[in-house]
């Protein structure tokens, strides 16, 4: 079973090449067939360059010049990535890189699993290094998700998500959300196409810098997800109709 760990990256020249080593290190101990794909959302400090200059095995950087937005990104490795399974984590492996390995060992207990994605919740600390307005925001944005897109998660926002093969190109090849809500999208049309989610515990290990102000970011996103959940109603009624 091949393994394939997506990275989105944007400016993140300080940390890259130590995520990249780690990653490096840890995959070729842990499987035997696996590949690492870097996707740079249009960099500008040249992080992509960084990663091509160490060479390591298995390492590929792909991307773009103009910056999109973390879902184009996970989009990108998602459809380019090669593997029976494809995982996706943030660039400062926030939840260490263990828990890929984890994640594997889940599956292949779960094998009718379609996505297995992580938990915060399920960790019991998996919050703690958060502020206060974090975890609030984060619990009353999660409960707006399940209402508004049909699913019981305990989590659905965790940057630490593994789809099969299949089920990433069914869904992302669907997908069009360039920013933070494209985890909704996902998970709308993996709950309306009957796919089995199996959840994780993950916590958090490596406090990077959050990209995300939590009170400017909250209105995009619930605007973006009053359009995403318009889009997939209407995308699903058309493949229906042209079934």
């Amino acid at each position: 079973m091949k393994i394939s760990v997506c990275i989105p990256m944007y400016n993140e020249a300080k940390i890259i090449e130590n995520s990249a080593r780690a990653l490096s290190d840890y995959c070729k101990d842990a499987f035997e067939d696996y590949e690492i794909l870097f996707i740079d959302d249009g960099s500008r400090d040249g992080c992509g360059d960084k990663v091509r200059a160490l060479e390591l095995p298995c390492v590929k950087v792909t991307g773009y010049e103009k910056n999109r937005g973390k879902g184009c990104a996970v989009r990108t490795g998602m459809l380019e990535a090669t593997g029976d399974l494809r995982i996706f984590t943030d660039a400062d492996l926030a939840y260490g890189t263990e828990v890929i390995g984890e994640c594997v060992k889940i599956f292949e207990k779960n094998p009718d699993s379609d996505l297995i994605i992580g938990s915060r919740k399920l960790a019991g600390d998996g919050y703690s290094g958060y502020t206060f307005i974090r975890k609030v925001a984060s619990k009353v944005y999660l409960c707006l998700l399940q209402m508004l897109g049909g699913f019981r998660l305990s989590d659905s926002q965790v940057g630490f998500k593994c789809f099969t093969a299949s089920a990433a190109e069914k869904i992302f090849s669907l997908c069009e959300t360039d920013r933070f809500a494209f985890d909704f999208e996902a998970l709308c049309y993996a709950t309306k196409f009957g796919m089995k989610i199996t959840e994780m515990p993950v916590k958090i290990i490596n406090h990077g810098e959050s990209k995300i102000n939590v009170l400017r970011d909250s209105v995009k996103m619930f605007r973006d997800i009053i359009r995403i959940r318009r889009r997939v109603s209407r995308k699903l009624a058309e493949l229906k109709k042209n079934a």
